[in-house]
């Protein structure tokens, strides 16, 4: 048994020293800090390897996530009930690659299929092979604008719409229900 602990930190150790030696270019004041903290080196190997891979990680347009790439038919080709389907299908497709939307409950399919055509397919981010977590579009925001108008309106609880009333000192939108509820997948992290 002690053998083997010994075995694990000895491991743990050379592994440390690898990540760290690797991270070297990559590292600022800022993150020595954070390192510096007392934590088992397991985590800390954890994190230093999450890291590393987001440092490594290519910056690509999401549409070159996908094998082949992903090119949606143009909406105004498509009748109301192929884009359905279409759309249907664009939602999975991202989800199988960690992409969550949130907030999408106020857009018709129309409008959610051209944000995703428009702004989330040609938007690059960080392709991380193996996320830990989801990436998340806010399909509230216009065109990436902080404009808390539509999140305020259809779905902040009444906690959040208090709270932001009294950050601004402006009343918040009339609350509504959203026309259009669907069953999105949720992020599993």
């Amino acid at each position: 048994m002690n053998d083997y602990v010994l075995t694990d930190d000895i491991d743990e150790l050379l592994r440390n020293a690898e990540l760290r030696s690797e991270l070297e270019p990559y590292l600022d004041e800022s993150v020595s800090r954070i390192i510096m903290q007392r934590i088992p080196l397991r985590i800390e190997n954890e994190y230093l390897a999450a890291m590393l891979a987001w440092e490594k990680a290519p910056v690509l347009p999401i549409y070159r996530w996908f094998e082949p790439e992903l090119h949606p038919p143009l909406t105004e080709t498509l009748d109301d009930e192929s884009l359905t389907a279409i759309l249907n299908k664009l939602i999975l497709k991202l989800y199988e690659n960690h992409i969550v939307l949130d907030f999408t409950d106020h857009l018709s399919d129309r409008e959610l299929y051209r944000i995703i055509c428009c702004n989330i397919l040609p938007s690059s981010e960080k392709r991380l092979d193996d996320r830990a977590g989801s990436l998340h579009w806010d399909c509230s925001s216009r065109d990436g604008s902080d404009d808390p108008e539509i999140w305020l309106r259809y779905y902040a609880s009444d906690e959040d719409r208090e709270l932001w009333a009294e950050q601004s000192g402006l009343l918040p939108p009339e609350k509504q229900i959203p026309h259009h509820p669907r069953n999105m997948p949720q992020d599993p992290f």
